[in-house]
C-alpha cells in the first residue's frame, strides 16, 4: 500500500518539485471524500485505499504556498522525520507520499478523536490520575524525538490527536512540521513555535533540545488547570483561550 520502500532517499529534489523520486498520481490509487482539517499550509482530507478500503488522511499541500526553495526542503524534511518516527506507537504514522504539478500530498493513518485541544476546552480540566496518563505519553514522544535526534519546537496540545472517540482512545504527535534534525551540542537561532508553549531560549535565539521539554511542562499545566501559565501579551493570539477562563 505505501509508495515508497521503507528506505527514504535523503537527496535533494530538482526545482519545482519537492520528492526527489517520481511518484504515481494520488488518485490512482485513494478515493479523497471529505473535509477533515485546515491548517496554515494545508487542507487534510480521508482517502479511502482503492484496493484495500482501507481509511487513511490526507494532507494536500499547494505548491503556490510554497515561495522559496527553502520551504520545499521544509516539506521535505517534514517527510523525511514522519518516516524516522513512523514505528512509535504514539505518532502518527505516514503511509505514503504523493506529489503531482500541483499538490504534495502526505498520506497518514486517520485519528478520529480530535485534538488534545478540543478535550481539554470540553472537560475545563483533567484529573491528575488523567494527566499523568496523557503527559506520560507526550513525554514518551519526546524522549523518542531526542534519541532519534529529532526535536519538535512545536509542541502544543493541537498537535496530539486522539485515535478515536472514546475514552480510552490513544493520544498520537502530529504535524512535523517546525521540527529538525539536530546535533548533540549545536544551539539554533531560529525563532519558531507557539505562543504559549515557546520557550524563553527560543525567544533569545539560544537552544537545543531542552525546548521541547518546557513546551511538554506548559501542557501539563494546562491538562491539570484548564489554563496557560503566561498570559502576557500574548492574549490575542488564541481566543479560543477566553472560554478557559
Amino acid at each position: 500500500m505505501n509508495n515508497q520502500s521503507s528506505s527514504i532517499p535523503t537527496t535533494t529534489a530538482t526545482k519545482g518539485w519537492v520528492l526527489p523520486y517520481e511518484t504515481p498520481r494520488l488518485r490512482d490509487h485513494y478515493v479523497v471524500g471529505k473535509k477533515l482539517g485546515q491548517g496554515q499550509f494545508g487542507t487534510t482530507y480521508e482517502c479511502i485505499h482503492k484496493a484495500t478500503g482501507t481509511v487513511f488522511a490526507c494532507k494536500s499541500i499547494p505548491k503556490r504556498k510554497l515561495l522559496c526553495r527553502e520551504d520545499y526542503d521544509d516539506v521535505w524534511r517534514e517527510i523525511k522525520i514522519m518516516h524516522h518516527l513512523s514505528e512509535h506507537p504514539s505518532v502518527v504514522r505516514i503511509e505514503g507520499t504523493y506529489e503531482d504539478s500541483v499538490f504534495v500530498h502526505l498520506v497518514m493513518e486517520i485519528c478520529l478523536g480530535g485534538e488534545l485541544f478540543d478535550r481539554i476546552v470540553a472537560k475545563g480540566h483533567y484529573s491528575e490520575r488523567e494527566a499523568a496518563k496523557l503527559i506520560k505519553t507526550i513525554v514518551g514522544v519526546v524522549e523518542a524525538c531526542h534519541s532519534l535526534g529529532v526535536m519538535h519546537r512545536d509542541l502544543k496540545p493541537e498537535n496530539f490527536l486522539f485515535d478515536s472517540p472514546g475514552d480510552d482512545a490513544v493520544l498520537k504527535a502530529t504535524d512535523f512540521g517546525l521540527s529538525i534534525f539536530y546535533k548533540p551540542g549545536q544551539r539554533y537561532a531560529d525563532v519558531v513555535g507557539s505562543p504559549f508553549y515557546v520557550a524563553p531560549e527560543v525567544l533569545c535565539k539560544h537552544y537545543g533540545p531542552e525546548i521541547d521539554i518546557w513546551s511538554a511542562g506548559v501542557i501539563l499545566y494546562i491538562l491539570l488547570s484548564g489554563v496557560p501559565p503566561f498570559w502576557a501579551g500574548i492574549l490575542s493570539y488564541h481566543t479560543s483561550f477566553n472560554t478557559w477562563s
